[in-house]
């Protein structure tokens, strides 16, 4: 496929050649027919002095004097310039001294009072002919003649052969000079898209890291929003890394105690509960990673997400994980309520939060949320014992639990922490009165399309 430099200088080529071809076509018609419509009116005037020259008896006798006065080119044999005049029998009843062996044309015939122009070959040179016809007035009787003024149109075919030269070789160099100034215009207007495309390519073989030029407006939102996607990508492939080197440090303990187990342990009862409880503990830490590797994070093309129907399903799978708790469950959130971030770190941080609501509340869970100074806040409220004050900071650390008697991991929490801080949001806690809870996200509100 051509490139774009190639494609537009091929489109403004085409429009710049069509244009100076009609410009040339048009100059030269129009050129042409002034040119002709001058000639017809320097031949009208020479047959109009021959016409005040004749003289016609009563009998039809015509008589021209021996100088014609404005006509010295009809004495001068072999000029170019001739003039005949036939009476109403169409013989020649006058011709000029300039025809000499010449045989006048017979011209066609125009009615009484009406003009001829006409183009004729004679003596295989290109001749143009003018004629008028008119009856002239004697004290007896009226005589019609026809006047001819005849020209050579080599002069006139060569002074347009001589413009049309000119025309189009000045259009030619015109064009030529465009061109290049379009070419020079493209290479320099495009020299940004070169630059980003050097850029990628950079990228692409690890010499840089991102696109550092400063490009114009128009390709800046492109160039910002590869640059993000390009860092969230970066930092999604650094998250994977560090959670497979988690995940190889993590289990090098429990490994270690089963080979340890396998060669030691005499016992076939106690072996089995060692291997069921490493085992298990193997299964908890290979959830932990995948959870922590699975926050995506926001990314430049992430789509808008309605927030209402994610928190109603989630509400209902975790009312069947806390089956022997029934509580008053209030949803205050406007189903037009949008979010942009990824499906599963959406999923994975409510999740976290709506079932340590559930699993703390006594008799009431209530989730909100709405947009606020360019922010969407929701919160998540529960009427359960509460958090002192003193103990947020602790049980937001990881494998940290409010109270060690109820089930759990203690890396909820932190997984929130995990996912909001790749999608630029923010957690906080505080205790209500008289009792429970309520846990704020803020993110930043999406724009409107």
């Amino acid at each position: 496929m051509m490139s774009l430099n190639q494609r537009i200088l091929a489109s403004a080529s085409i429009v710049l050649l069509l244009f100076v071809g009609g410009t040339a076509f048009t100059l030269d018609h129009a050129f042409h027919d002034n040119a002709l419509a001058a000639l017809q009116d320097r031949m009208l005037g020479k047959l109009y002095l021959l016409m005040g020259s004749t003289e016609v008896d009563s009998a039809g006798n015509l008589s021209m004097p021996a100088e014609l006065p404005g006509l010295p080119e009809l004495n001068q044999p072999n000029s170019g310039t001739y003039a005949y005049i036939t009476n109403g029998a169409q013989t020649i009843a006058w011709q000029s001294a300039s025809i000499l062996h010449l045989i006048p044309p017979l011209a066609t015939r125009p009615a009484i009072d009406h003009k001829n122009f006409e183009r004729l070959v004679l003596n295989q040179t290109p001749y143009f002919i003018f004629s008028f016809e008119t009856e002239w007035e004697t004290q007896t009787i009226n005589h019609p003649f026809t006047f001819h003024v005849v020209m050579d149109s080599t002069l006139f075919d060569s002074q347009i052969d001589r413009y049309q030269k000119n025309l189009w070789s000045w259009l030619a160099i015109i064009a030529i000079l465009l061109l290049t100034t379009q070419a020079f215009a493209l290479h320099w207007g495009l020299r940004p898209m070169r630059k980003v495309s050097r850029e990628l390519n950079n990228i692409e073989m690890g010499v840089q890291d991102s696109l550092h030029g400063i490009y114009p407006i128009e390709l800046r939102r492109l160039t910002d929003n590869i640059n993000s996607l390009l860092n969230h990508e970066r930092k999604h492939q650094q998250r994977y890394r560090n959670a497979l080197a988690d995940l190889a440090h993590s289990l090098k303990t429990p490994l270690a105690i089963l080979q340890g187990a396998l060669r030691t342990e005499a016992d076939a009862k106690k072996l089995q509960l060692l291997l069921a409880e490493q085992v298990q503990r193997m299964d908890h830490i290979v959830q932990y990673q995948l959870r922590r590797a699975a926050a995506v994070g926001q990314s430049p093309g992430s789509r808008l997400i309605p927030l209402r129907p994610v928190v109603e399903k989630i509400i209902k799978a975790v009312s069947r994980a806390h089956y022997s708790k029934q509580p008053q469950t209030t949803i205050k959130i406007d189903p037009a309520l949008q979010v942009r971030i990824d499906a599963g770190d959406l999923m994975e941080l409510l999740g976290n939060l709506i079932d340590n609501a559930f699993k703390w509340c006594q008799n009431a869970v209530c989730i909100s949320a709405y947009n606020a100074n360019n922010q969407t806040i929701i919160s998540i409220e529960d009427d359960g014992p509460g958090i002192p004050q003193d103990e947020i900071a602790r049980i937001l650390e990881r494998g940290e639990r409010a109270d060690p008697s109820v089930p759990g991991h203690g890396i909820g929490l932190a997984i929130v922490q995990d996912i909001l801080q790749a999608n630029g949001g923010q957690l906080s806690i505080r205790p209500m009165q008289p009792t429970g809870s309520s846990v704020t996200v803020h993110f930043a509100a999406a724009a409107t399309p």
